[in-house]
């Protein structure tokens, strides 16, 4: 008998999944394809899906092979391949489909009965998730059909009960104003316990480790503070452009699609103050706190807290690539930008005097996305300032998920010289085995009605609190647009950002 391996202890999670038929409304798009039933796939494969699990996808379109087309897509884009005919065929039993409108009132009569014969023939009990896989625009539009059609009953907070949950998906409004107007219309129809808002960087492993890092060690968290960290630095950066998504970026930009969810998601959960419990309200409140505690951008501060611009043709692996006004979809005068970068200030006592700095991208040199906690400088070089420099720690999300620590070390020799070292944890060869898919961990938590990690009402209309004078002044063409050439980090103005003293590390 094999030893076992103490790394992999405590790897296994046992809380149990209630039986429930998942719903997939955008059935036909490339998230389902891609993201959705593949993640659904590798659930089945590590025998965490509840017995009598259900998919039932609906769209617009009709779908006579849908369960081939599901097939194909989980043999193309599942972590885990080949695809294992035994999990599919159990998975294929549950998988069925049903066309229709959203708008139309005749949809979810037929969604009804599909789930009525589901919970006939695999004894599920009455309890669904309807994922909208959809545009922000047809969301209400669904939420409203199915609570006419008694899809999605209030609970009643008797144990045991069948539920109803609704998964959203980003972006949640296009500003703070209109993510308000969306939440009364959600909660005209359902409780806020029912609404699990989703953003897939939350189910990353490393961000979730973030709160472990912090609160599961001792050495960490009595170095997370003013006393101790000069800056803090955030990076979501893509090698990728639009890839065919003109339209939508035109209408959207890179600061609503990726600052104002996953950048600040995680500066909440770096700044965040240790919760009482593993609680999803309580972690949530003191996400919500750290985002009210944010120093408000004045409007005549944008222009020098914020930097924008756009990617210009370039080089990028090897291979050149159109400027972004050169891609099908987008004006060839557009001030759309594609890159940000901002620093914030937290009021608090834990941060006060520390400065965020974040930056987000698209085509530039390389697809990373990483939390740095730079370290203040030493109070006294006693080495005579050679290689002192400060120590990091850096927290990476992608593509490689781990954890790398920077120190100072003596090399070898005589002499008194000093080298910069790194400690590297990584996720796959620690443990042996890929992480799990984001998606996969956040299906299985709504599964189990663990909100941990999605976000509350008064946590998306805070990020958009802190966002709306950006975009309003990019609107107003009150911030000048800098061109970077895809392939580099961005525009030399985000340098000027942190100041003489300090630089963007480059991964």
């Amino acid at each position: 008998m094999a030893a076992a391996n103490p790394l992999r202890e405590g790897m296994h999670d046992d809380r149990a999944a209630a039986p429930a038929v998942f719903v997939i409304f955008g059935a036909s798009g490339d998230l389902t394809k891609r993201k959705l039933v593949p993640a659904v796939y590798n659930l089945a494969q590590s025998r965490l899906l509840p017995q009598g699990f259900a998919c039932v996808g609906v769209a617009r379109r009709p779908k006579p092979d849908f369960a081939a087309e599901m097939r194909e897509s989980v043999s193309k884009f599942s972590r885990r391949k080949p695809l294992d005919a035994a999990t599919w065929a159990e998975l294929e039993r549950g998988l069925s489909y049903v066309q229709g409108e959203f708008s139309d009132p005749a949809t979810y009569v037929r969604l009804r009965e599909e789930l009525e014969r589901i919970d006939g023939a695999r004894g599920t009990g009455g309890s669904r998730i309807f994922y909208l896989a959809v545009g922000p625009d047809q969301m209400t539009t669904i939420v409203r059909g199915l609570a006419e059609a008694g899809l999605t009953p209030r609970p009643s907070g008797v144990a045991g009960e069948p539920f109803a949950r609704i998964v959203v998906e980003k972006p949640f409004g296009n500003d703070r104003a209109t993510a308000q107007a969306q939440n009364r219309e959600l909660l005209t129809h359902l409780h806020e316990s029912q609404i699990y808002r989703i953003d897939h960087y939350l189910g990353k492993e490393t961000v979730q480790n973030l709160m472990v890092l912090r609160f599961g060690n001792r050495i960490f968290e009595p170095l997370w503070s003013r006393g101790h960290v000069s800056h803090v630095e955030i990076t979501v950066a893509e090698e990728i452009g639009v890839e065919g998504r003109g339209k939508f970026y035109e209408g959207v930009g890179i600061t609503r699609d990726i600052v104002q969810n996953h950048a600040l998601q995680l500066l909440t959960l770096v700044a965040m103050e240790p919760p009482a419990s593993w609680e999803a309200d309580a972690i949530r409140d003191e996400k919500v706190k750290v985002l009210r505690s944010l120093r408000p951008i004045a409007d005549a501060e944008v222009a020098r807290r914020v930097v924008r611009g756009q990617y210009a043709a370039g080089m990028v692996r090897g291979d050149r690539v159109p400027a972004y006004r050169a891609e099908a979809d987008v004006s060839p005068t557009s001030m759309t930008e594609t890159f940000v970068a901002l620093g914030l200030s937290i009021d608090n006592w834990r941060w006060a005097g520390v400065p965020f700095f974040m930056r987000s991208g698209k085509r530039l040199a390389r697809r990373v996305a990483e939390v740095v906690l730079h370290f203040a400088p030493l109070p006294h070089r006693l080495f005579g300032g050679v290689n002192d420099a400060p120590n990091a720690l850096v927290m990476r999300l992608q593509p490689d998920e781990g954890i790398a620590l920077r120190f100072a070390t003596k090399v070898p020799g005589t002499g008194m010289a000093l080298r910069d070292v790194t400690m590297d944890f990584r996720y796959g060869s620690t443990f042996g085995s890929s992480s799990p898919e984001a998606y996969e961990r956040l299906i299985l938590d709504t599964l189990r009605g663990d909100a941990t990690l999605f976000t509350r009402a008064d946590e998306v209309e805070a990020q958009w609190t802190c966002i709306d004078p950006i975009t309003r002044a990019f609107e107003e063409n009150r911030v000048p647009l800098a061109m970077y050439d895809a392939g580099s980090w961005g525009p030399v103005e985000a340098d000027a950002l942190l100041g003489p003293e300090r630089a963007w590390r480059t991964p």
